[in-house]
């Protein structure tokens, strides 16, 4: 019986390091759009032929800010997983599919170290795969906000039980 509550917790606990890595990865490149002003993503959006290239590099910015910061913290996990599995559904498409998988590609060596060319789809895969199992998985973990509020409306016998 010990051993099923051990299992039981550290299940609690396994989509935790998937929601940081995942959410922080996510705030980092849209900080990066950010600091650099949108409007040089928007460049890449036109490329692309994305529809309102200037308001797509800002609602996607924000869109990884602010749901990546979700995502970190298990808040609306299940509804920001939309979003975020969308901008890489369009980034491994739009950009990364004719590079091939790998995300390293070797092109070179210099006195500096090695050159790299241009990353496949493999980080979109391996985020997109990240959200899928987080979601699947039925639940955003141990000290989520997703946790917190589903506590919060059970009936405090069910509360009781559980610590």
């Amino acid at each position: 019986m010990a051993e099923l509550m051990n299992k039981e917790r550290l299940r609690e606990w396994a989509p935790v390091a998937l929601r940081l890595a995942i959410g922080i990865g996510f705030m980092v490149h849209g900080w990066a759009k950010l600091s650099r002003g949108p409007d040089k993503f928007a460049n890449v959006l036109a490329w692309m032929d994305v529809p309102f290239p200037h308001v797509m590099a800002w609602l996607v910015t924000l869109i990884e800010l602010f749901g990546g910061f979700a995502m970190a913290i298990g808040a609306f996990v299940t509804l920001v997983s939309i979003p975020l599995i969308a901008i890489h559904i369009v980034a491994m498409f739009g950009v990364h599919w004719k590079f091939g998988f790998s995300s390293v590609h070797t092109v070179g060596l210099t006195q500096t170290g090695p050159q790299f060319g241009p990353p496949g789809y493999e980080i979109n895969l391996l985020y997109i795969a990240g959200i899928l199992a987080i979601v699947m998985g039925g639940s955003a973990g141990a000290w989520s906000v997703d946790r917190l509020r589903k506590t919060a409306n059970e009936p405090d016998e069910l509360r009781t039980k559980r610590m």
